[in-house]
């Protein structure tokens, strides 16, 4: 059976945002959207291999998401995450983009070291580009970028102009496939070549 992931949320924008990003991080799984509890119910919810949902739906819906506790992550901020039972996983949406998929990859990292499904796994090896498509110097670019660095301070720290720098940057994303430094992020912690914990 084919893997799904739900995302619960009445706000449209934050559902659209999500998926989009988890569709970045694990390309070959499949994502459905649901605006209320309601529409998750009349569906088939106990197939889901992971449910992100509000913390509003979630505070509402406590006893379904309980009996799903490894697999459920509530959508939260700093405020409200102190409304959450100790152990809840939970992701905070009020960060930036690089900080989201950071929280996003520890997630996965943290669900698969405590013996719980964790997200689904990354793309296999013969799925994603082969190491050997980057150059030494491309790997170590695409390893600044991904932990944050700008293109002066990527050139500074490599001892190399900035015009290459960026020429390095654009041999990177044509040869992945990836424009978005969340997707080269995550591309580059899947590969190994960073820690999530340094981005």
């Amino acid at each position: 059976m084919e893997k799904e992931i739900a995302i619960i949320d009445n706000n449209s924008l934050a559902r659209l945002g999500l998926e989009n990003l988890l569709e970045e991080i694990v390309p070959n799984i499949t994502i459905r959207t649901f605006g209320s509890y309601a529409e998750l119910m009349s569906d088939t919810p106990d197939m889901f291999v992971h449910y992100f949902v509000s913390i509003q739906i979630y505070l509402e819906h406590t006893t379904f998401f309980l009996r799903k506790k490894n697999r459920t992550v509530v959508l939260c901020n700093e405020e409200t995450q102190a409304q959450l039972p100790q152990g809840v996983l939970s992701l905070n949406t009020n960060q930036d983009e690089q900080h989201m998929v950071k929280s996003i990859l520890k997630l996965h990292q943290q669900g698969h070291q405590n013996g719980h499904p964790g997200m689904p796994h990354a793309p296999a090896q013969t799925q994603m580009p082969l190491q050997n498509d980057l150059s030494m110097r491309e790997i170590e670019v695409l390893s600044l970028v991904a932990r944050g660095f700008i293109n002066k301070e990527i050139a500074d720290k490599l001892n190399i102009s900035l015009t290459t720098v960026i020429t390095h940057r654009k041999n990177i994303t044509e040869k992945l496939g990836i424009k978005s430094v969340s997707g080269l992020t995550i591309y580059a912690v899947m590969r190994g070549y960073v820690e999530a914990d340094s981005i």
